[in-house]
């Protein structure tokens, strides 16, 4: 007896993208009259001048629902089109029941497989490598990827050395199958983790907060994540040199820097458009990268054809690289 498998496509491309963030605006001075710090203090050593926090009644699952109905209108498809939805998080209040199911029955999307995903601020790339092998099995036909966090109900807020840097919003990209193989627009997924560095960001079961050790992360990402980018650029078929644009984990804006230089090192081009969405968004973890590329695109930084290198990476600790190609 032979099992019949279902039939595979030459790969997958991303349709359509759409974000959303609270409207509460939260800048540097702000906080100052919260906790000993200054907007300067926040700037030399984030990059960061403002952040959006959700009001307290403003659920994870509110903000997924907004943007991922926002990548479905985009994709020109219908809800009904949409038939697995995954959200990357790691700030869900409960475990059970998971934001996927919930946030598609907001959208309209009935009887999706549905599931969450938590690989922290990489877990945006870790969906979209799922969403894209999914399709090109042949197990989905249309994927709804969102990253959403509410980061602000993990947060001690007397803490400055996280509380100046995380904050909420949501992401979301459309992820479908690639007619042929000259209009693949995901590209393989090199990922990895290095657990012996887990307890760098973790949970305090004292406080039940969000803590870091702020300068061992620092120190591992400016050093290992450029190597997984040029990884994935590598598997691609590509070289640093085809990169229009640059869409790392807005973790730290001296951290962006870093990476992106050690790129140009390796023959990115100087003209390569790199993500700066942390300077008004904070780090939203897995929703970061999708907040960026819909915002660059909003600002004409990021246009349709555009190949695009994403990097996440943070707790876990946790990374992942994909080459994709704008809408």
């Amino acid at each position: 007896m032979t099992l019949r498998l279902a039939s595979a496509v030459p790969g997958a491309r991303i349709l359509g993208m759409g974000s959303t963030q609270p409207a509460n605006v939260v800048t540097n001075d702000d906080l100052a009259q919260r906790m000993d710090t200054n907007d300067q203090w926040i700037r030399e050593r984030v990059g960061i001048e403002s952040r959006r926090i959700a009001e307290e009644g403003t659920l994870l699952v509110d903000m997924a629902a907004e943007a991922g109905a926002r990548a479905v209108k985009d994709s020109g498809l219908a809800p009904t089109d949409i038939d697995t939805v995954i959200v990357a998080t790691c700030t869900m209040p409960n475990p059970i029941p998971n934001a996927a199911a919930q946030t598609a029955e907001r959208i309209g999307i009935k009887a999706p497989g549905a599931f969450d995903l938590n690989a922290a601020c990489a877990g945006f790339c870790y969906g979209m490598g799922t969403a894209a092998d999914l399709v090109r099995g042949g197990s989905a036909k249309n994927v709804l990827v969102i990253g959403a966090e509410k980061l602000s109900d993990w947060m001690d807020w007397t803490d400055r050395s996280t509380a100046i840097i995380f904050a909420d919003g949501a992401g979301a990209v459309v992820v479908g199958a690639a007619p042929d193989e000259s209009s693949v627009g995901v590209g393989p997924l090199i990922w990895g983790s290095s657990g012996d560095m887990a307890q760098t960001i973790r949970i305090n079961p004292d406080t039940n907060a969000l803590f870091q050790e702020g300068q061992a992360v620092f120190r591992w990402a400016t050093t290992q994540i450029a190597p997984v980018a040029l990884r994935a650029i590598e598997q691609a078929g590509l070289t640093p040199a085809d990169i229009d644009v640059f869409v790392p984990h807005q973790a730290n804006l001296r951290i962006v820097d870093a990476v992106a230089k050690r790129l140009r090192a390796k023959g990115a081009r100087e003209d390569m458009r790199v993500a700066d969405d942390i300077v008004h968004s904070g780090n939203t973890s897995s929703a970061s990268i999708p907040l960026a590329l819909d915002h660059m695109r909003a600002d004409g930084r990021l246009r349709s054809g555009d190949t695009v290198l994403l990097v996440g990476f943070g707790a876990g600790l946790s990374y992942a690289g994909q080459v994709v190609v704008c809408p």
